[in-house]
């Protein structure tokens, strides 16, 4: 993706490591630490010492692809099903004369807070989680992913962002937190296929283009099995290196593969369809629409995402082109908006993209919506986001406030794309939870006071941010994180903290008459069984308010109909829930849920109330099973850490499991495996719990574990002659031990098992793999709890690279990168002399080929002499060289 400075001039490109610089407004110099930095985080929320991230793959990486070398692959799949929408009702619509047709794709980044720690979830109240599903299409990931084998130790924060030594994969994938996330709202999920001269060194999109035997691409089969493994939907494409003429055809196959394995795949305007060069439209027309609709091809990609220089003549041209082809433009031709440079002062209008009934002619794109955080300078800070919500709340509506006023010239994304909603059947229930946390609360207890990010846990999010109306001033409305949590300056209410979750919902101020709050867009069915309840907490003094459940019927939308809570005007002491009888309207739809706040005879100052939770409930007993297969996977005490797995029930019965330490809360997932870090406890119970989708929760599973039962200290060595030393400290039983070391790259098993007398405080294991892989070596008595360390074989291993990877033409030589995982550099001695390579950002040359930076023109390289020797050594990152000769 490609920025503007000035009128004609362009900037760098934008590279899916935008993680790192906020999208790079500016050139970071050593040391520096601006708002766009990508940093580690520090302290008690530093990465854990096995803590699963994801990584990005280069082609060659891609083709050998497979999840049982991948350690962590289990715990890094999105398992929430896409979930369908309710059809479209613009009655209930904030502006019912918006066309719901026009479809948003939001690219941005997601989660990771440095290269290498694009988590799905970690325990930082500060990390970045998007709150606007409502308002997205199609969400695509926007980040930086070192490939699977670059060491983390080659990361250093303080360089400058031109001067990370190792390789970008061109292939990201989507976090799978926001993938799950994303289909809970109903958003497809995209990875990001990324080229361009510089940012992926000698990667090249014609890698891609290989077929086999049958004339299919192996790399697009590939990438299907990746996303179906992974659970996301598709692809966002962004070529920005150019293509050579013959490619194009072959390129369009490509994509018609991908899109006919069941892909999403959006396109962005940059390649001319006639000549290969990079050439940005800024508007659908004959020279970009190829890449979607061909003449020849057919559809080989669903959409376009168009460069960001258009105009209102060009936008409607769009339009027009796209209807002649028989495309829907309001679902085809995205008009891209760089927020992540422009920000609130876009150049850029989207008012241009108005027709003359006042609807967008196309649909809408943005890169780098995620700037409200990582664009803002005290980001990490938990006192601070306050500040980030309301930046993310103006962004998307126009209001920092959540008012009707646009606080400037940005309208808001709301201004443009109608509210969607994936709330129907005949339950519903939510908690206010925004997926993340200063504290955790129980049913209304402080269950831990560990601040928490996971989006897995983020609730449908408010449909509408704010809409309360009233006749004079209305309440205000924010998310109360608790005690702990620093609101925005305009807000002076108690911080009471959830019901459940980290976070409820509170309204405050003075009620001077009655406010209608709403909530959720719906397409819910009433029962003749049909409750709704409220869980609330109303610190405020007595008066004579009243909360009133706000229900609008499909069947009369200008209609709010009130169901009283009498008694709730009282202070309460603490959380109740009240509930109404919703039988009458049995057969009936409702179109939104919402409150009613009435207020008494005279204005109330001051006051408050927090919402806990609200759910439908339609009569039927939902409460999922007890889960089944709890067991503890991993337990390793020398770093703290847990791993536990379950088997898991579907979507439809069950939507979140529950993790619980004796009765401190966890973390929670809809997965059948969990990580937890900090796990410090010496013994106790955990608990499962499955919550199902109107909010029953059922009998908890348990596991229970006894460290005093258990070795403890343990540690292992694993050297270079195939040995492995294991120590430890005996547990106080004196049972016999079993000591089983297991390779935990399932591609290449391997397992060994030996008895040892009860007091033995250590031993060596033989024979063991000198590969490099990840083990994990357990110590356990018969009936005592097993306690494990994971670490790393010594790696003594190397094939050298082989001679046919190089092409030779008279005194050329082209070298091809190598396929050993974990190479780091190629040495190439002409008369043992090293060969300089030109390295990307115009770095300066290496006496070396370097993964991921050696640019690709320099793998093509001109000996001095025709009959000189030339010799290639493989160096791998552990140190392992390996010597061909290929010239003597």
């Amino acid at each position: 993706m490609r920025r503007q400075r000035g009128i004609r001039s362009h900037t760098a490109v934008r590279t899916c490591t935008a993680a790192l610089a906020a999208l790079l407004a500016v050139a970071l110099g050593p040391g520096s630490a601006v708002a766009g930095d990508t940093l580690p985080w520090p302290g008690e929320s530093a990465v854990g010492a096995n803590q699963p991230y994801q990584h990005g793959y280069s082609p060659t990486e891609l083709l050998r692809w497979n999840p049982a070398d991948d350690t962590d692959a289990e715990l890094l799949r999105a398992k929430v099903p896409l979930q369908s929408r309710i059809a479209p009702d613009a009655a209930t619509q904030r502006n019912p004369s918006l066309s719901a047709e026009t479809q948003l794709l939001t690219l941005a980044g997601d989660y990771g807070n440095a290269f290498f720690e694009s988590h799905p979830y970690t325990n930082e109240f500060s990390q970045y989680l998007f709150n606007y599903w409502q308002y997205a299409d199609v969400y695509a990931s926007w980040h930086g992913m070192p490939t699977e084998s670059v060491p983390t130790g080659y990361y250093d924060p303080n360089l400058d962002w031109k001067q990370k030594w190792f390789e970008f994969g061109m292939l990201n994938l989507p976090n799978p937190g926001y993938t799950n996330a994303a289909h809970a709202n109903g958003v497809r999920s995209l990875g990001c296929v990324f080229f361009s001269p510089n940012d992926r060194g000698d990667q090249a999109y014609s890698e891609l283009l290989v077929r086999d035997a049958d004339g299919n691409f192996p790399a697009a089969a590939k990438l299907v099995e990746i996303a179906e493994y992974y659970g996301f939907d598709g692809y966002f494409v962004n070529q920005e290196d150019s293509v050579a003429p013959a490619d194009i055809p072959v390129y369009k196959q490509f994509l018609k593969q991908l899109r006919d394995g069941g892909m999403y795949v959006q396109w962005y305007d940059s390649i001319d369809n006639s000549s290969g060069r990079v050439s940005y439209q800024n508007e659908f027309n004959s020279v970009n629409a190829p890449f979607v609709r061909d003449s020849a091809v057919g559809d080989v990609s669903d959409s376009v995402f168009l460069n960001y220089w258009w105009s209102r003549n060009k936008l409607t041209n769009s339009k027009t082109y796209a209807e002649q082809l028989g495309l829907k433009p309001r679902e085809s031709v995205f008009a891209g908006v760089e927020a992540g440079q422009y920000q609130f002062n876009q150049p850029y209008d989207l008012e241009n993209n108005l027709g003359a009934d006042g609807n967008p002619m196309n649909a809408i794109a943005t890169l780098g919506a995620d700037f409200v955080s990582s664009d803002y300078a005290d980001k990490t800070d938990d006192k601070a986001q306050s500040t980030v919500f309301d930046r993310e709340r103006r962004w998307w509506t126009g209001s920092s406030q959540g008012g009707t006023t646009p606080d400037g010239s940005w309208k808001g994304i709301a201004k443009y794309i109608a509210e969607r909603s994936v709330i129907k059947g005949s339950t519903f229930s939510t908690s206010f939870n925004t997926g993340h946390g200063l504290s955790t609360w129980s049913d209304g207890t402080l269950s831990n006071d560990a601040e928490w990010g996971n989006i897995n846990l983020q609730d449908i999010p408010v449909t509408w941010q704010w809409w309360i109306d009233a006749k004079t001033s209305p309440l205000v409305a924010d998310y109360d994180y608790g005690p702990g949590y620093t609101p925005a300056s305009r807000f002076s209410y108690q911080r009471i903290g959830a019901y459940n979750g980290g976070s409820s919902l509170v309204l405050s101020g003075t009620l001077a008459d009655d406010n209608t709050v709403r909530l959720y867009k719906t397409a819910l069915g009433v029962t003749s069984g049909s409750t709704l309840s409220l869980t609330y907490n109303k610190p405020s003094a007595d008066d004579d308010s009243e909360l009133r459940l706000a229900v609008v019927l499909a069947s009369d939308p200008d209609k709010v109909v009130q169901l009283p809570l009498h008694g709730s005007g009282r202070r309460t002491q603490g959380w109740t829930t009240a509930t109404a009888d919703l039988s009458a309207y049995a057969g009936q739809k409702i179109a939104s849920l919402g409150l009613v706040v009435a207020s008494g005879a005279q204005p109330i100052e001051d006051y408050q109330v927090n919402l806990g939770a609200l759910a439908l409930h339609d009569g039927v007993d939902r409460t999922p099973d007890k889960p089944s297969s709890l067991r503890i996977s991993q337990l390793l005490p020398e770093t703290d850490e847990l791993f536990l797995s379950w088997k898991r029930s579907s979507y439809d019965e069950v939507r979140r499991y529950d993790v619980y330490l004796d009765d401190t809360y966890l973390g929670g997932i809809y997965d059948d495996v969990y990580y937890v870090k900090h796990f410090t406890a010496a013994s106790g119970t955990l608990k499962l719990v499955a919550v199902g989708p109107d909010g029953s929760r059922s009998k908890p599973a348990t596991v229970q574990f006894d460290l005093a039962k258990a070795p403890t200290g343990v540690t292992a060595t694993a050297e270079r002659d195939g040995t492995l030393k294991a120590a430890w400290t005996p547990g106080r039983t004196g049972q016999p031990l079993t000591v089983e070391v297991r390779g935990l790259d399932t591609a290449r098993p391997y397992t060994k098992k030996v008895t040892v007398p009860g007091k033995s405080t250590g031993t060596t294991l033989t024979g063991v793999p000198v590969d490099g892989g990840t083990y994990l070596l357990t110590v356990a008595t018969e009936d005592g709890t097993r306690t494990s360390v994971r670490g790393t074989f010594a790696d003594a291993e190397i094939s050298p690279y082989p001679a046919s990877a190089v092409q030779i033409s008279g005194n050329t030589f082209t070298f091809t990168r190598p396929t050993l995982a974990d190479w780091h550099t190629l040495t190439v001695l002409e008369d043992g002399q090293p060969k300089q390579f030109s390295t990307t950002y115009g770095s300066g040359t290496k006496p070396y080929i370097v993964r991921g930076r050696t640019t690709r023109a320099a793998m093509t390289v001109t000996m001095d002499s025709p009959d000189s020797e030339v010799i290639a050594v493989l160096e791998d990152y552990a140190g392992n060289k390996a010597t061909t000769v290929l010239r003597n």
